[in-house]
């Protein structure tokens, strides 16, 4: 099973970008790099963002309550929401400290920077590879992959900074890259941000086509007439759910139409949770014949 096995590889990248951080924090400040403090800013909200994470994967091995009938699995897709709004914080705070380093430059220490650059690379490949093995599909994965993905930028852009102010003296190259950096990552957060918002509003997942799955039920299941009233979202970007009214046509086994579309929501669309109310004639709702 994913779950706790992307639980164990979020705990690994969390501890290891926590250990990381307080030596390139220390680092930053000595080499007076923007560099090595943007990333050690990173690493320290990230490591808290990892955190976060594992413990959203913890919550949702529990399982339901009579008040929380859906378990805790809707904690992750909050989590992963957290995650790329803390992206956009920590991006703008670079960006804004880099416009003041470019007006009032200050003295970089490339050689000690380069090493710090290095190690902390080095730390975030790890962290990287780790992760990258986990269910993509999961909201919350992907929450912490961006987090670790920013610091491997930062690291990237820390030791191209360390080795220009090396060879060239020229320490504006520290805030435009980490800049750079920031600027790449608001793409990706607000995708994150978009996606699990959408979840959150009870949104169709962007993988699914709710009309086109009405269409194909009632084209490919025997007896069904007509799909309405259906609702289809989703708790974590993995786990979808729908519930909708089958109308079918007169003399149909309705538990055998409703087993056959559960069947087909399963294996056709990934919706593996259903409720299916099915109907003969007029709906037992409002008569509009209108999806909502």
């Amino acid at each position: 099973m994913h779950g706790s096995t992307d639980k164990t590889r979020v705990l690994i990248a969390a501890c290891l970008t926590g250990g990381f951080m307080v030596a390139e924090a220390a680092g930053g400040i000595i080499t007076g790099s923007l560099a090595l403090l943007a990333d050690a800013g990173h690493m320290l909200t990230d490591s808290i963002s990892l955190l976060l994470a594992w413990y959203a994967f913890h919550l949702a091995d529990r399982k339901a309550t009579p008040r929380l009938t859906y378990g805790f699995h809707r904690v992750k897709t909050l989590v992963a929401y957290t995650n790329g709004i803390a992206v956009f914080a920590i991006g703008a705070w670079i960006v804004v400290e880099a416009f003041h380093r470019l007006n009032d430059p200050t003295p970089v220490l490339g050689g000690p920077m380069l090493v710090i650059a290095v190690l902390g690379l080095i730390v975030n490949i790890v962290a990287f590879l780790v992760l990258h093995g986990g269910d993509r599909e999961s909201l919350n994965m992907r929450g912490a992959i961006l987090h670790v993905l920013g610091d491997l930028l930062g690291s990237v852009a820390a030791l191209v900074a360390a080795a220009v102010i090396i060879t060239t003296g020229w320490v504006l190259i520290d805030p435009i890259l980490s800049a750079l950096v920031a600027v790449l990552l608001f793409r990706s957060a607000w995708s994150l941000v978009r996606e699990s918002g959408n979840l959150l509003l009870e949104g169709v997942p962007d993988s699914l086509d709710r009309d086109g799955i009405a269409k194909d039920i009632a084209a490919n299941v025997a007896g069904v007439r007509e799909i309405h009233h259906m609702h289809v979202w989703s708790m974590d970007g993995a786990r979808n759910m729908a519930t909708l009214h089958a109308c079918l046509t007169d003399g149909t086994d309705a538990y055998a139409a409703v087993t056959a579309i559960k069947s087909r929501l399963a294996k056709t669309h990934g919706i593996d949770h259903a409720t299916v109310e099915p109907e003969f004639g007029a709906c037992t709702d409002e008569p509009s014949g209108n999806q909502h």
